[in-house]
């Protein structure tokens, strides 16, 4: 595992601290909860959250949520050793929370496992709904606690070829008699929870597509992060299918940007899309990946796409973040590639020290 380095993700949370900064005074000695604190939302949220604590001087503090906090002794050590930031062992599904009171909480704990859905959609659905429930009634114990619940953009089930983009009024939604929508499923029922929950919790929802960026997974169901390793490890680029579907993808520190001006100035019970809106399909990605990282690689699409058959489209409409609350995706999509390449390419941990979705083949998921 790579060792700690200050300037990995510098210029990341400076822009993440620069485009927020009038927004982190609501933090100012309150204390914030963040499930799931070891994935890839988690991580970026602790990162972002103790670069703006100290910078900031905000004296508050976040506990983390995870099933296994020593994870983050491993992908990001100086979190956890950070003195603004308590890790708590828990399943989300059935141990306690910690105790104490909390102004504001971030609902990220989903394991977005292809196949966890797979194999045991139960599992998948019930982690999601049980858990969005037990976190919601946390919320209810603390009066005017604002909560920011991270939905997906699968809630909307297929997009129609027609719709180039997905706005959030789009009334469609997946097939509830297939195991494999257990993840869409489980996160639009605990939407409802959300709408159902005790109006004094200040509820916010952000309905998440595709991205990329350090600490996501490589070597899972998303196929930037595939075609990413592949260069990494200076083979061909691989796209396992015909490479026709449609994605968009937006980079980690937007990410954040985006979800904490939601929570901290989006509408109650107002759910925003959070992604890009500049699509392109998994062929023109590879070569995207292939043209950003430099001497170029083979590019090998397994199959040819038959004339006719249908295209699969996952790309959101961002309208309503950019008007409602001025949110823009400000890193171009090479440039998002390059800074996760050199984050994994490091020698040492790409995270700075703080001192004093988805489809079954490879290649052509999100």
């Amino acid at each position: 595992m790579r060792r700690s380095s200050t300037n990995r993700l510098e210029r990341d949370l400076d822009e993440i601290l620069a485009r927020t900064e009038p927004l982190w005074q609501e933090l100012r000695g309150q204390r914030l909860l963040i499930t799931g604190a070891t994935g890839f939302f988690g991580c970026w949220l602790l990162e972002s959250f103790a670069w703006a604590n100290r910078r900031l001087h905000l004296n508050a503090h976040a506990v983390g949520l995870s099933r296994h906090p020593g994870t983050l002794l491993q992908k990001a050590p100086h979190l956890a050793a950070d003195s603004a930031i308590t890790l708590h062992a828990a399943n989300i599904r059935c141990d306690d929370f910690p105790d104490g009171r909390f102004s504001h909480i971030v609902h990220a704990a989903t394991d977005a496992s292809a196949a966890l859905n797979r194999e045991n959609p139960s599992a998948m659905f019930d982690t999601i709904v049980t858990g969005t429930r037990r976190t919601l009634e946390l919320a209810a114990t603390n009066p005017g606690c604002n909560f920011l619940f991270l939905s997906s953009g699968a809630i909307y089930g297929s997009q129609p070829s027609q719709a180039t983009l997905l706005q959030e009024s789009f009334a469609g939604g997946p097939d509830p008699l297939d195991p494999a929508n257990a993840y869409a499923e489980g996160k639009r029922a605990a939407e409802l929870m959300c709408a159902v929950a005790p109006s004094a919790t200040d509820i916010k929802i952000a309905r998440c597509f595709a991205f990329v960026g350090p600490y996501m997974q490589l070597d899972a169901h998303f196929a930037i992060g595939n075609f990413i390793s592949d260069r990494l490890q200076d083979s061909p680029i691989r796209v396992q299918g015909d490479g026709s579907a449609v994605r968009s993808y937006l980079y980690a520190s937007d990410l954040m940007v985006w979800l904490w001006t939601i929570l901290f100035q989006g509408q109650r019970l107002r759910a925003y899309n959070v992604g890009s809106e500049e699509a392109l399909n998994i062929a023109t990605l590879a070569n995207e990946v292939n043209a950003a990282l430099p001497p170029a690689a083979q590019v090998n699409i397994a199959s040819a796409h038959q004339p006719g058959a249908p295209v699969h489209r996952y790309v959101p409409s961002t309208a309503r973040a950019r008007e409602e609350l001025g949110l823009i995706a400000a890193v171009p999509l090479r440039e998002a590639i390059r800074r996760t390449y050199a984050w994994f390419s490091a020698d040492t941990t790409s995270a700075p020290q703080i001192t004093g979705v988805q489809t079954s083949a490879r290649g052509t998921h999100a």
